[in-house]
């Protein structure tokens, strides 16, 4: 079985993005670096006793609103997110940004306590006071702790904007039903200040800190090591599948097979893993989860579909050994397998409870695939016709659909799915999708040159592949043979 060698894998240190206001920001980065802490640091373990190597990237923001965007800057660049608290955390969950694991600086214990003590040490009332950025968990041990009734703390725990939570603290105070407000935010707190209204700002502690940075570290660790995971993919080729209908000659399968296998060996190569032959439509992908699971489907599909214009089914698997992640790779593939499967028969039968008086067609033939294919402004075509044909021919000529407004399509992308609707139609039931320039013309009465210049207008909107040349034992310029996609069609069918 031959196989592509796998490239050795450099270790990397865990990076942890710290997401939070300049000042904050910079107080966690002293905060991470060698060295002594105080005198609990001993109760906290370092990173060296973790085995684990941290580097820290700063994204600071003026306003907690500014949190999705600086989250999004950093990208892929970190293993996890650590926020200053939980409102630019779930600003930033809230708006699709997270794409690793995230945690904040918890707020009650220590800094509850410190902000308390702060309180009364300028006479101010923490038992009539509103809260926010703390859980009512939080908020009540934090009070008991000082021998203080909570029956007049007001809590703000949801998330909201910060003008909400300003005008939470605001109209109470100015209601006389507190005397201070609490805050985390650092937008909130100016705006109460500029109201006069007094404010205390729930600082972290250094305690608080380093053990939040801790947990960050652990989150982008389990992160690393289970993008490191051993994981196989399972990649199928429906094009080489064999069909009792249409079987495809030899020459043509094994062609198709060597430009997938070229396509799979670069695409090993680009993410540093290994491909193999296991038959004679699947091939095998051996890596790590992070290069072969993407947030949808595996890159792999996308990247086939765009480069070569064919579909690829592949179902990923992980585990300890590689005979287990095969197992489980095998098994994603059966299930996405009956999902398509699922999904096919569901529109199938909403299309067949849309149509009326159909006209008559091979169902399992490219009439079929034509006649049910969904391009906009598409009319009805009239029985004895080409199926969806004269629908194509009208688009073109107008530009439009039946309902007025521009095709779905552009006029090049119509003319191509015109002609190889056409020559899918004349081809036989038995053969193969695989013409040439002459044999195109012979089908669509055209000249050589046009035909080429058509089979060139396929490959552009990837709705033909261009095979390798056959070797020949005379000179001459070999023909040039193309693979008719049409898995294009079925697919619009199926939409």
């Amino acid at each position: 079985m031959a196989s592509v060698s796998v490239y050795a894998r450099q270790e990397r240190a865990v990076r942890v993005g710290i997401v939070g206001p300049h000042e904050l920001v910079e107080r966690i980065m002293l905060s991470g670096l060698p060295g002594p802490h105080g005198a609990d640091s001993h109760l906290l373990p370092t990173e060296a006793d973790l085995g684990l190597r941290r580097r820290l990237v700063m994204a600071p923001y003026l306003s907690e609103h500014e949190a999705p965007e600086r989250v999004a800057r950093l990208g892929d660049g970190v293993d996890a997110c650590l926020f200053a608290s939980r409102f630019p955390l779930d600003y930033a969950r809230k708006s699709g940004v997270l794409s690793c694991p995230a945690t904040c600086i918890q707020l009650g214990g220590t800094t509850l306590s410190a902000a308390l003590a702060r309180a009364r040490r300028d006479r101010l009332d923490p038992g009539r006071a509103s809260f926010d950025g703390i859980s009512r968990a939080e908020l009540d041990a934090g009070l008991a702790d000082l021998d203080i009734a909570a029956d007049g703390a007001h809590l703000r725990d949801e998330t909201a904007s910060a003008a909400a939570i300003a005008s939470f603290h605001e109209r109470l105070w100015r209601l006389g039903q507190t005397t201070a407000a609490f805050t985390c935010m650092d937008q909130v707190a100016r705006r109460l200040t500029a109201a006069a209204m007094p404010t205390v700002r729930l600082e972290p502690t250094d305690w608080a800190i380093r053990s939040a940075l801790q947990v960050a570290t652990l989150l982008a660790a389990h992160r690393a090591l289970s993008d490191s995971q051993l994981a196989v993919g399972i990649v199928e080729v429906p094009a080489l599948r064999d069909s009792a209908r249409r079987p495809a000659p030899r020459q043509a399968r094994e062609e198709l097979q060597l430009t997938v296998h070229r396509f799979l060996v670069r695409e090993a190569q680009r993410i540093q893993a290994t491909v193999s032959r296991v038959g004679e439509h699947a091939f095998l992908v051996v890596g790590t989860r992070a290069c072969l699971q993407g947030a949808g489907e595996p890159p792999l599909v996308a990247r086939a579909r765009a480069t070569l214009g064919i579909v690829l089914e592949v179902g990923v698997g992980t585990g300890r050994t590689e005979h287990e992640a095969e197992a489980q790779a095998r098994i994603a593939l059966a299930q996405s397998a009956q999902a398509r499967t699922a999904r096919a028969h569901s529109g199938a039968r909403a299309r067949v409870a849309g149509t009326s008086a159909a006209p008559d067609a091979d169902a399992g033939g490219p009439a079929a695939v034509m006649a049910s294919m969904p391009v906009a402004g598409q009319a009805q075509a009239a029985p004895g016709a080409g199926p969806g044909v004269a629908s194509l021919d009208r688009q073109l000529r107008a530009g439009r659909g039946s309902d007025g407004r521009p095709a779905a399509d552009s006029l090049s992308r119509l003319r191509a799915l015109e002609t190889l609707t056409r020559l899918t139609q004349k081809l036989a039931a038995d053969s193969a999708p695989v013409v040439d320039a002459e044999l195109t013309g012979q089908l669509l009465s055209v000249t050589p040159r046009t035909a080429r210049r058509q089979l060139r207008a396929l490959v552009d909107e990837g709705l033909a592949l261009p095979l390798p040349p056959a070797r020949r034992q005379h000179p001459g310029r070999p023909r040039q043979a193309y693979r008719l996609v049409v898995e294009k069609l079925e697919r619009r069918a199926a939409q």
